[in-house]
């Protein structure tokens, strides 16, 4: 009896096993003559032990391997993977392992149970010869950690998932604009050419730089890179499009990120959480549980072709063109003194290859980086049973689990899709009118209910006292003893009065007192006299200090009334009581006291209010910078349509086409694809307006911190209650003079909390920051220029180039063009005028042509096409650029694994 083994092929497993990477591999084992093959044989095929075979049982369902056994031996050299025979006659023993194919020598044999297994010798074709070992086609060898998926040739006609645009933008050489020049080179600046006026670029001698003017700019931008310089004063540029396909290849496990074995009859619920910057735990109840959580920290984007439009969104240094109705990024390349289309294209892919096959693998790195798994176990003794993801093992043996990161193939492919010819043109600050937006923010006063305010102490105020004095009855001459008689001031002496006698000598008595007066009272000083009365007496007198010879009557210093009778009659008492009333007024030194305490009372209330004021403002402050740092961003594409719509109405009004605007606008939005237009801000050119290069002590920065709004100008809307952008605040260091004497140094600050989100890009420069901007958006209103690149319509190249040679002026169009390597042969010979219409008309033909048009989108009906090499310089149309990037996924897959041991191998 002669045995045949033949492969009979590989398929694919049926649903829900399909994307794994692994095959149904089968062969057929058959008898000749037929039927000299036993019923009920256990055959098998000896593979080596390190081809990765599944264990069948992992496949219920699958009918091809019904039946089928697999006996591994940690010390033999081969596993056995078999079936029993049916009726006598052939077999076909099928098998589960790797979708990559390779050879190997394989062994048929019988299994007897409990017994060693017998060799057949067989054959590999009928008639040949019968060996016990044989080569035949068979999975590849098991290499762990290598398997990667399946090559992509497998992929052919997968359809893209994604796509991106882009392009590379080429300035060319070899025209010199006047809008360029003029800016560059314009009468008056400091590397000016002095006479250098719009008229001098049309006409012959502007063709041929005969002018000595336009000679002089010629020779002026030939003192540096040629190209270079030319390229910065052309009005005119190539942009080659590409795109950027993204096919969903194949998943694979990578490796492993943690580990679980279960015991005999034990069960174990793996519960996996994954969140993005929140961290989720959830907890089942099992009879012995094992909670697996996995936290994961994610960039906004975990798929590789959003990651790449994200970046591209935000990468300042390119160029945005809504291609397409699409932003399509546009890089900057160089100047290039070609003019051909094929070799623009050719080394536009080089540039794109560098540039998204870097970008690329960034973004892979990141997404890489950014699926961090970390596993915690809880195990816990309950009666309950839960229902979710649980692994039980029901055999007697102890089983291992890998736990192993899900991953995915995407493969990469870029195509030229169309070249554009363009006009350039530089714009001084053009981001000049944009308006910003202001954030309402109302600062509350602050509360002063805990600080009193202080009552004023009262000045004191001058007091009307009055005193019960009396004069007495003092008898200087006569009889009158009992002062009964009616006395009159005295002729020879004032101060007496006298009663003149006919008898004998005359009775004269005192009429001039200085009558001592009580102390006035603390703090007061006498200030004057209100009132005497003396009650009805019959008396007369005078208290006028003149009269009575005296400064001030009352005398402050003497504290005395002084008093002068002119008429008196005691009616025979010994003394007249009075009652004097006097004004007393404060004394300064005791006002002084009393506006001193309101003034300290009222400054220490005045520091208190200040202090909870600006507590209160610095407060409101910081949470401005948290609501500022936490705005967010406008869409993309509503800013990048403002800046566009900006340059443009910048560009009408520069070039005053015409006599009205709107038909100069027209105009060029009939040749000009003004919603294509893309701008170009360059890194080192972005210079702060309204900034000294060495702030000072009064500096302010482009927004500094406004009053608070309790001593803001109250009479404008809002004021002090919006927020218009970031921060900036003056502050001071010190520094060494060459002396080394410390010196002040200023600093144009901008302000952050620990709270708040890193500042944007430019803070640090004293940018205008636009609190709701993006960092394009920002950069565009601190540019110092733009260059705005409008690409011209389809099918008007010609006549484009016409009205530009109109409006930029024919400057240099009409000097030998420098053939370069590469170019149409038809290009020999002409010049830049007549090469730049060559170009002109094939741009137009090639941009109108519809074949052109059904090869940019073969890729969606055709689908995936593998390049051999990986990569080939672009052709016109042609995909030229292919890889391969492996991303991770937010899935763990639990794998049954097997250890040696005696080596501790996995099996």
């Amino acid at each position: 009896m002669a045995l045949v083994v033949s492969f009979t092929g590989k398929t694919a497993l049926p649903a829900p096993h399909t994307g794994s990477g692994y095959r149904i591999w089968s062969y057929r084992v058959e008898a000749a003559p037929p039927g000299g093959l036993p019923a009920n044989q256990r055959i098998a095929l000896g593979l080596p032990h390190d081809m990765d075979v599944q264990n069948p049982d992992r496949y219920p369902g699958v009918p091809q391997l019904a039946g089928t056994f697999l006996r591994r031996d940690p010390d033999a050299s081969r596993q056995y993977v078999g079936r029993v025979t049916g009726s006598a006659g052939g077999a076909t023993i099928s098998f589960v392992a790797p979708a990559g194919e390779s050879t190997s020598e394989m062994l048929l044999v019988r299994l007897p149970e409990g017994q060693p297994p017998v060799s057949l010798p067989f054959a590999v074709n009928p008639g040949g010869p019968e060996l016990p070992v044989q080569v035949l086609p068979a999975p590849a060898a098991r290499v762990p950690g290598s398997f990667n998926g399946r090559p992509v040739a497998e992929f052919a006609g997968t359809l893209p998932y994604a796509s991106e645009m882009f392009g590379v933008y080429q300035p060319l050489a070899g025209w010199f604009g006047v809008e360029n020049s003029l800016r560059a080179f314009r009468s008056g600046a400091a590397h000016g050419i002095p006479g250098l006026r719009r008229d001098l670029f049309a006409g012959d001698a502007a063709r041929e730089l005969t002018d000595d003017t336009l000679a002089e700019l010629a020779a002026l931008a030939g003192r540096v890179d040629a190209a270079v310089a030319q390229g910065v004063l052309s009005p005119v540029g190539l942009v080659n499009l590409f795109r950027q396909y993204f096919f969903e290849f194949d998943t694979f496990l990578g490796a492993p990120a943690g580990h679980l074995w279960i015991s005999p009859g034990g069960t174990v619920e793996v519960v996996e959480t994954s969140t993005r910057r929140t961290l989720v735990e959830k907890a089942f109840e099992q009879t012995e549980e094992t909670s697996r959580k996995v936290e994961e920290s994610l960039t906004e984007q975990d798929d590789i072709a959003d990651a790449v439009k994200e970046e591209n969104a935000n990468d300042t240094k390119l160029g945005l063109s809504a291609t397409g109705g699409v932003n399509a990024p546009i890089y900057h390349g160089e100047v290039t003194a070609s003019f051909s289309v094929g070799s623009s294209a050719k080394r536009s892919s080089e540039e794109t290859h560098k540039q998204t096959r870097t970008q690329s693998s960034k973004a892979t790195s990141e997404i890489k980086r950014n699926f961090k798994t970390t596993f915690r176990t809880v195990t816990e003794t309950t009666d309950t049973t839960s229902r979710r993801y649980v692994v039980q093992n029901t055999t007697d043996e102890l089983v291992n689990y890998e736990l192993r990161r899900k991953m995915r193939k995407v493969g990469v492919q870029l195509q030229h899709i169309g070249a554009r010819l363009c006009w350039q043109v530089y714009l001084d600050r053009p981001g000049r009118i944009l308006g910003l937006g202001d954030l309402v923010d109302v600062v509350a006063a602050p509360d002063l209910t805990g600080v009193p305010k202080p009552e004023p102490k009262a000045v004191p105020q001058e007091q009307k006292i009055t005193y019960p004095l009396s004069i007495p009855f003092v008898l200087i001459q006569g009889g009158d003893d009992e002062a009964e008689l009616t006395y009159k001031t005295s002729p020879d002496n004032r101060d007496h009065g006298i009663n003149k006698s006919t008898l004998g000598d005359d009775d004269i008595i005192q009429f001039r007192f200085d009558l001592p007066l009580p102390p006035p009272p603390p703090g007061y000083q006498v200030g004057g006299l209100a009132s005497i009365d003396f009650k009805g007496a019959q008396v007369q007198w005078t208290d006028k200090a003149a009269d009575l010879s005296m400064e001030r009557n009352p005398d402050p210093t003497k504290n005395t009334l002084g008093l002068r009778l002119t008429h008196a009659n005691f009616q025979g008492r010994k003394s007249l009581p009075l009652d004097a009333s006097i004004i007393y007024v404060p004394t300064p030194e005791a006002v002084a006291a009393v506006e001193k305490a309101n003034k300290e009372a009222a400054d220490a209330y005045a520091k208190q209010v200040a202090q909870l004021q600006v507590e209160a403002y610095g407060n409101a402050i910081r949470t401005r910078l948290r609501k500022v740092g936490s705005m967010r961003p406008r869409p993309a594409g509503d800013l990048r349509s403002e800046e566009r719509q900006t340059v443009f109405g910048s560009l009408v009004r520069r070039l005053g086409v015409g006599t009205d605007e709107h038909l100069g606008a027209e105009i060029i939005r009939q040749l000009f694809d003004v919603d294509e237009m893309l701008y170009f801000v360059a890194p080192d050119f972005w210079r702060p307006g309204g900034i000294v290069s060495e702030p000072g002590a009064g500096s302010v920065g482009r927004y500094p911190v406004p009053p608070a709004p309790w001593s803001a100008d109250q009479t404008t809307p809002l004021a002090g209650e919006t927020v218009a952008s970031w921060y900036t605040h003056t502050d001071r260091t010190n520094t060494l003079d060459p002396q080394g004497r410390p010196t002040p140094e200023w600093r144009l600050d901008y302000l952050i909390t620990e709270e708040t989100q890193p500042a944007p890009l430019g803070s640090s420069l004293g940018w205008l920051i636009q609190i709701d901007g993006d960092e394009r958006r920002n950069q565009f209103l601190n540019a110092a220029w733009a260059k705005a690149i409008l690409p011209i319509r389809p099918g008007h190249e010609v006549a484009a180039v016409a009205w530009l040679a109109e409006v930029e002026g024919q400057a240099a169009l009409g000097l030998p063009y420098k053939f370069q390597p590469g170019d149409p042969p038809e290009y020999e010979g002409k010049k830049v005028g007549e090469v730049l219409s060559l170009l002109a008309a094939e741009l137009q033909r090639a941009n109108t042509e519809v074949a052109n048009t059904l090869a940019t989108e073969e890729v969606f009906e055709t689908g995936f096409d593998p390049l051999a090499g990986g990569f080939r310089p672009a052709e016109p149309y042609q995909i030229f650029d292919q890889w391969v990037e492996v991303l991770p996924t937010d899935q763990v897959v639990a794998v049954e694994v097997e250890y040696d041991p005696k080596t501790g191998q996995q099996l």
